[in-house]
């Protein structure tokens, strides 16, 4: 019996008392940081079901942005240290404000984006690819062609080479998932009409990212839970049991 590898991801995550970490887990039926989850109900023309099948792949990961994808720890590295790492590097970092956030459809499936880049969340994101290269342990064969079958561009199997991901650094884009992908268009656009009415709030508004947070998966096809999240620009750490025991 092969013994499970837990995975680790450094992902923007709101505060679970936020409106849209409340939003967010309601949407989903899952909360990644306090452990609760909700059973989904019919939607107009949605059952709970077909619901609970659209959102499986994004209550998996729990709701995020992600700005460094899963990783398993390099030979030498503990959980212990990587906690250590992102604490002191969150500590060197400035909180972001991306000015206005929109609903897109992204290769399929449904996300809030930012309206327009951010060079400051860009600068994160490619930071964290960077730094934290270290702690990743390298792909294997099967994962580099799990990705592949995809169909990368020649940049990005370099990228998927070099650094174990291949939508990284100017492939990256910031996106919070909320959907899984979605091939029929009428479906896709009453989706697109409940997930306006559920994040009006949200869109066309700003995001300000002040928590960098790290997410762990215990074994394949667990779902993530937030482990820890850190201030941007103090680097004080927050357990997420903090919220857990709320």
């Amino acid at each position: 019996m092969s013994i499970p590898v837990p995975r680790y991801a450094l992902y923007y995550a709101p505060r679970p008392e936020e409106g849209l970490a409340v939003a967010a887990s309601q949407w989903l039926g899952r909360n990644a940081e306090t452990g609760q989850s909700r059973p989904l109900k019919a939607v107009s023309a949605f059952t709970a079901d077909r619901l609970g099948e659209l959102t499986a792949d994004p209550r998996l990961y729990g709701f995020h942005g992600t700005l460094k994808a899963p990783i398993a720890l390099a030979e030498g590295f503990s959980e212990r240290d990587l906690l250590e790492a992102v604490g002191n590097f969150a500590a060197g970092r400035r909180s972001v404000v991306v000015p206005s956030m929109t609903l897109a459809c992204i290769s399929g499936f449904m996300a809030l984006v930012p309206s327009q880049p951010s060079v400051e969340l860009q600068d994160l994101a490619d930071s964290c690819v960077i730094e934290f290269d270290e702690f990743r342990q390298p792909a294997d064969e099967a994962e580099l062609a799990r990705r592949r079958a995809a169909g990368l561009s020649p940049r990005q199997d370099e990228l998927l080479l070099r650094w174990g991901y291949p939508y990284v650094l100017e492939e990256w884009r910031f996106h919070l998932t909320l959907t899984g992908r979605i091939s029929d268009e009428g479906e896709r656009s009453a989706i697109t009409d409940l997930l306006r009415r559920q994040f009006v709030g949200f869109i066309d508004r700003p995001l300000s990212v002040r928590d960098l947070c790290v997410f762990r998966q215990p074994a394949a096809g667990r779902p993530f839970t937030a482990l820890a999240r850190f201030t941007l620009g103090g680097g004080r750490r927050v357990s997420s049991e903090v919220w857990r025991a709320a």
